[in-house]
């Protein structure tokens, strides 16, 4: 599992963020956990986490005295880059997006 195609045009470590809770999307993942996954210094993961979160895309939740983030089941699909890409994946492919 892996983010959807629809929200694969985000920034490289948004992507990166939701394809490593896509791997464990009923246990979560706490930020260190997503550091050790996330190939991004700590500033840019928090600003991917709160536009995520703004975005409606993930869930953080207290348990157990710790933050477990969850990303939500309309960000996470089965995603195939094997697939053919659509016209509009190329083109950002080739702009460099």
């Amino acid at each position: 599992m892996r983010a959807k195609r629809e929200y694969r045009d985000r920034s490289e470590t948004q992507v990166a963020v939701l394809d490593a809770l896509a791997g464990r999307r009923d246990e979560g993942m706490t930020v260190f956990e997503l550091r050790s996954r996330v190939d991004a210094d700590i500033d840019e993961l928090e600003d991917a986490l709160a536009d995520l979160k703004a975005d409606g895309l993930i869930e953080a939740t207290d348990e157990d005295e710790r933050t477990v983030i969850v990303p939500e089941d309309h960000a996470i699909g089965q995603y195939d880059p094997e697939e053919e890409e659509s016209l509009l994946d190329r083109l950002r492919s080739w702009l460099g997006r």
